[in-house]
C-alpha cells in the first residue's frame, strides 16, 4: 500500500517554495499526498525561526502528534527548515519520537533519511552547514498551475541584530542568470504566466559576481520572455535598492508596479541599533523615486514594534513615517527575542504590555491608511489575475477573487466564465482596508487558465513537477 504524506509550512515565501520542493521529492519517491481529513503516514514540518511563535507552533503540533505516533509506530515525522537548523540538538530532546531532522541546506536528502530511519528504526539527523546545490535542482509540486516562485539566491550577507536567518541560511549564494531564465522559460512552457523572484535580499542579487546591475538586468531579461505576463520580486533591502531597478520596473511591461520594501522602524536611532544601514530619509527617497517613475505603484512593508530600547518617541517616528509613506499594507510584528542574535541580549527589552499596546496602535493606524489608499481607487480600472471562483449565486453571475497588477486583493462580480489563471478587467466600486470590490468589464482568456483547466480536468490532478539542472 502506498504511503501518504503532508507538508506543514511555517514562515516566508522561501519556505513555501522549499515545501513545494519537499512535496515534489516525496512524489518522486513514490508517496502520495494525503486526502483531506485523513491522517498522513508521513508528516513533514518545514519550519521558520524568525519569531518565537513559530517555535511554539512546531512544538505544540509535535505534542499533538505524540499519541497518534504511539498508536501507529509506522507513522514518520520529519522536521526541516530554519528551526531544525537552529534546534538540531534540541528537537529530539523535546520530541524523541521525531524520525528525521534535516536542515535548510539538504532538503534533497529527505526521502533517503526517511527510508534510513524506517529500516534502522532510529532517528536520523542530517544538518549541513553550507549549501551544496540550489533547491531549484529538485522536483516540485507547485501550488498553482499558473503562478510560481523562482529563487535567484539563497542566504544573506546582512547582519541585522534582530535576525537569525543569515546564521541558518548562510551567506548569499547567487544563481547564474542563464539558469534562472532557463527555469522561467520551462515554467512558462507549462502554462505559468506569473513568476515571483525570491531571495532573502533579492535586489542584492549579483553580489557574488561583483555585478551591482545584475538584478536590474535580470528583470529586463524577464521582460523579453514571450508568454510571461507578470513578474514580481521580494523582498528587497533599502540599502541595495538602486535607481536602475526603478527604471527597469517602469520600462518593462510585465514587471508589476508593486514594491514590498521592509522598513522595520521609522526611528533612525532604532534603525542604527538594528544595523539596518539606511535611515528614514533614504527610505522615503526610494519611495518618492518609485512613485515618480510609476505613479500607480503600491508600496507594502514590514515593521517591527518593540525593538529593545524603543521609546515612545521612536514609536511615534514609525507612526509618522507610515503616515508619510502611505503604505497600501504593512505586515506588523511584535519584536521577538531570538537566541543567538545581538538584539536578544540587548538591555532595555521593552515590556510585553507596552509592545502589545504599541502594536495595536500601529495596526489601527495602518488600517486607516490602507482604507484611505484603497478608497482612492474607487472608479478606477484594474486587471486582476483570477485566483479563486466561488460557487455561482445564480445562473448568470459568480463571485471571483484575484490580484491586481499592484498586488491588491480584489473581489468582484463576474458574468463571464472566467477561470483561475485568466485575466479579468475590473472597475472598482468599493473598498476596505484589506481588499477592493468591483465588477467585471472584460474577460481575457490566458494560457494560465488553460493550464488550470487541463489540470482540473484530470481524474486525479497531477503534481506539477519541475526539475531544472542548475547545479552551481
Amino acid at each position: 500500500m502506498t504511503r501518504t504524506y503532508t507538508v506543514e509550512t511555517y514562515g516566508c515565501q522561501m519556505n513555501v517554495h522549499d515545501s513545494e520542493r519537499i512535496a515534489g521529492l516525496l512524489d518522486e519517491a513514490g508517496y502520495l499526498p494525503v486526502t483531506p481529513g485523513a491522517q498522513a503516514d508521513i508528516v513533514v514540518f518545514n519550519t521558520c525561526a524568525v519569531r518565537e511563535n513559530a517555535d511554539n507552533k512546531l512544538y505544540g503540533n509535535l505534542s499533538f502528534l505524540a499519541p497518534i505516533k504511539k498508536a501507529n509506530p509506522n507513522m514518520q515525522i520529519a522536521v526541516g527548515g530554519c528551526l531544525a537548523q537552529k534546534d538540531q540538538s534540541i528537537i529530539l530532546k523535546k520530541a524523541p519520537y521525531v524520525d528525521v531532522v534535516f536542515g535548510t541546506h539538504n532538503v534533497g536528502s529527505l526521502p533517503v533519511l526517511l527510508e534510513r530511519a524506517r529500516i534502522e528504526e532510529e532517528a536520523q539527523i542530517e544538518i549541513l552547514e553550507a549549501l551544496e546545490h540550489f533547491p531549484s535542482t529538485l522536483p516540485a509540486r507547485r501550488l498553482s498551475p499558473f503562478t510560481s516562485w523562482v529563487s535567484v539566491s539563497v542566504g544573506c550577507n546582512n547582519t541585522c541584530t534582530f535576525c537569525i536567518v543569515p546564521a541558518l541560511r548562510g551567506i548569499e549564494k547567487d544563481r547564474l542568470a542563464a539558469d534562472i531564465l532557463k527555469e522561467i522559460r520551462a515554467l512558462v512552457a507549462q502554462g505559468v504566466i506569473e513568476i515571483t523572484l525570491l531571495g532573502q535580499n533579492v535586489n542584492a542579487y549579483g553580489v557574488e559576481f561583483g555585478d551591482r546591475g545584475a538584478f536590474a538586468n535580470l528583470l529586463r531579461e524577464c521582460g523579453e520572455i514571450e508568454g510571461l505576463e507578470r513578474v514580481r520580486f521580494m523582498s528587497p533591502h533599502p540599502r541595495d535598492f538602486t535607481d536602475d531597478v526603478i527604471e527597469v520596473m517602469a520600462a518593462t511591461k510585465n514587471v508589476m508596479p508593486h514594491l514590498h520594501m521592509p522598513l522595520q522602524s521609522g526611528s533612525d536611532r532604532i534603525l542604527q541599533e538594528m544595523r539596518r544601514s539606511y535611515r528614514s530619509s533614504r527610505y522615503l527617497g526610494i519611495l518618492d523615486r518609485v512613485r515618480s517613475a510609476m505613479p500607480e505603484a503600491m508600496i507594502t512593508t514590514d515593521i517591527i514594534v518593540g525593538f529593545p530600547g524603543e521609546t515612545e518617541e521612536d514609536f511615534q517616528a514609525t507612526m509618522n513615517l507610515a503616515t508619510v509613506a502611505q503604505f497600501s499594507a504593512a505586515y506588523t510584528y511584535k519584536y521577538s527575542i531570538r537566541p543567538g542574535t545581538p538584539a536578544g541580549v540587548m538591555p532595555n527589552q521593552v515590556p510585553a504590555k507596552i509592545v502589545g499596546e504599541r502594536y495595536t496602535r500601529l495596526h489601527e493606524h495602518q488600517q486607516a491608511i490602507s482604507l484611505g489608499v484603497n478608497q482612492k481607487s474607487i472608479g478606477t480600472n484594474h486587471r486582476a489575475l483570477v485566483s479563486e471562483v466561488e460557487g455561482r449565486r445564480d445562473a448568470a453571475q459568480s463571485r471571483l477573487t484575484g490580484k491586481t497588477e499592484d498586488f491588491r486583493l480584489v473581489h468582484f462580480d463576474a458574468t463571464s466564465a472566467a477561470r483561475p489563471g485568466d485575466f479579468v478587467d475590473v472597475t472598482i466600486t468599493d473598498a476596505s482596508a484589506h481588499y477592493l470590490i468591483g465588477n467585471e468589464t472584460a474577460h481575457i482568456k490566458t494560457r494560465g487558465g488553460d493550464a488550470y483547466a487541463a489540470n482540473l480536468a484530470q481524474a486525479t490532478p497531477q503534481p506539477l513537477l519541475l526539475g531544472i539542472p542548475t547545479v552551481k
